[in-house]
């Protein structure tokens, strides 16, 4: 079958049988048990209870309660026949202080999680940091004190000598982005800081991390396992005047803040021009960026949305009835002449738009800038209005959806990527950060109430992906 259809509609597209695919999720967001078994605090068991943080002021308190019920979530894996499932470990489960003394339950409880996936013929992808510091480290500063970069790599040593080569897949960082500036820069997430100086900090301490992570990784596990980071990108389009100069910066505070270090061994020139007003990048000590470079084995890609720019004038500082300035900071320091300019949809619940050509777009050039460097995409998937109803959920959107992403990733690989899997986002309905459980991004429906587990049509129609190794027919 030709793959020309401009709606990336086309069915029975094949994926060999070496493609993994799966589902994700994390820790956080589907775990629950927040105070037990000698779990620690983490920043977001503190934003989440912070009023006005997150809608409803919904928690991750009992979630999805999968630490109580793991079992029959891997039976539920099972039943699905996912080739594999990306999960994150929580630090503050396994240091409740974020260093020093080792707590054994989260250890074992994770161990169980590994031998239980590969018992049901399950690749484990472990994720080690997603988004969850422990409370005592934001305490001294979190990621904008240069500490907590050496005490992850203490605790990726803990974790590569407690399970070893039993997980296909190690992942440092989970969109060091978001950490750094939605949770120091604009203070929409977790830890809820307003500061560009702070962002900037973190993404240094957040590549420095990475990198001595992937040192400890590969001394504790050996050669066995693969070694990975994720990654969010977006298409980027222009949307008007200075379009060019628009989407370079956001390019480069976006993607190539992380990508350069990461994967070039540099911090871009003109990043580190766009901010000389935020810093002068001192943090950056000598051998820093040899350490943060690392050989890794495949990079994950999270994509969901694409992104239309242009330049415009400062933005005006937005102010609540009473007249007093709302207190939002910057995702992109030193580029808030930036616009984004509105997308036409379709959306998702998230209000973001559908757009598989971003996908395509964004596989094909990464492969184009890292030619050597496999992908994985890591996270990909949709929110929208699901209900039970006579015990189905008919989630038409979400199967259309998926159709045109898988379509959209088959054809990154008929034009050269050397893409190794696709994880959908997210295997169960789940705490979503700010959004709380207001959004439904699962292919498993959860009762909130019950904790009732339904799959979705689309989470069948995955299956029958992975039964088939072909694109099924999708919804209109």
């Amino acid at each position: 079958m030709t793959i020309q259809d401009p709606d990336f509609r086309e069915s029975g597209l094949e994926f060999g049988p070496d493609f993994l695919i799966g589902s994700a999720t994390a820790a956080y967001q589907v775990e629950g048990a927040a105070h037990e078994d000698g779990r620690g605090v983490s920043i977001w068991d503190t934003f989440s209870h912070t009023p006005g943080r997150t809608i409803n002021g919904d928690t991750g308190e009992i979630a999805d309660d999968h630490y109580h019920r793991l079992e029959a979530d891997l039976d539920l894996m099972a039943s699905m026949e996912l080739q594999a499932y990306r999960f994150s470990i929580s630090w503050p489960r396994i240091q409740p202080n974020g260093s020093g003394k080792v707590n054994a339950a989260g250890i074992d409880f994770y161990s169980r999680l590994v031998d239980g996936l590969l018992a049901r013929g399950i690749a484990p992808i472990a994720t080690l940091y997603h988004w969850d510091l422990p409370q005592a480290l934001q305490d001294k500063g979190g990621w904008t004190n240069r500490d907590t970069a050496y005490r992850f790599a203490e605790y990726a040593s803990i974790m590569g000598d407690a399970l070893g080569d039993r997980v296909h897949t190690w992942t440092t960082l989970n969109e060091p982005w978001c950490t750094a500036f939605l949770g120091y820069g604009s203070g929409e997430h977790a830890p809820g800081v307003t500061n560009p100086l702070a962002a900037l900090t973190s993404v240094h301490h957040l590549n420095l991390a990475h990198g001595l992570a992937i040192t400890e990784l590969r001394r504790a596990v050996g050669p066995k396992a693969k070694f990975s980071v994720t990654l969010n990108f977006s298409a980027l389009r222009g949307g008007g005047h200075g379009e060019e100069e628009a989407m370079r910066r956001i390019d480069a505070l976006s993607h190539r803040a992380f990508t350069g270090p990461m994967l070039l061994g540099a911090y871009p020139q003109d990043l580190l021009e766009d901010t000389a007003s935020v810093t002068d990048w001192a943090f950056v000590q000598p051998g820093d960026l040899d350490q943060i470079k690392q050989p890794i084995d495949v990079l994950g890609v999270n994509y969901y949305t694409t992104s239309t720019v242009r330049m415009g004038a400062a933005s005006a500082a937005k102010r609540n009835e009473d007249g007093t300035e709302v207190v939002i900071g910057s995702r992109y320091p030193g580029s808030t002449r930036v616009e984004f300019v509105t997308e036409s949809g379709p959306f998702t619940d998230m209000g973001w738009n559908i757009s598989p050509d971003g996908l395509e777009e964004v596989l094909v050039s990464l492969h184009q800038q890292f030619p050597d460097i496999p992908l994985m995409i890591t996270e990909n998937g949709a929110a929208f209005a699901d209900v039970v109803v006579d015990g189905r959920v008919r989630d038409g959107k979400r199967v259309d959806y998926l159709h045109s992403h898988f379509v959209a990733a088959h054809r990154a690989m008929q034009r050269g990527v050397d893409l190794r899997g696709y994880l959908v986002w997210s295997l169960m309905d789940n705490f979503e950060g700010a959004f709380g459980y207001s959004k439904r991004c699962g292919i498993v429906h959860v009762d909130y109430l019950s904790l009732e587990r339904t799959i979705k049509d689309s989470g069948h129609w995955l299956t029958e992906l992975i039964r088939t190794r072909r694109i099924p027919g999708g919804v209109r």
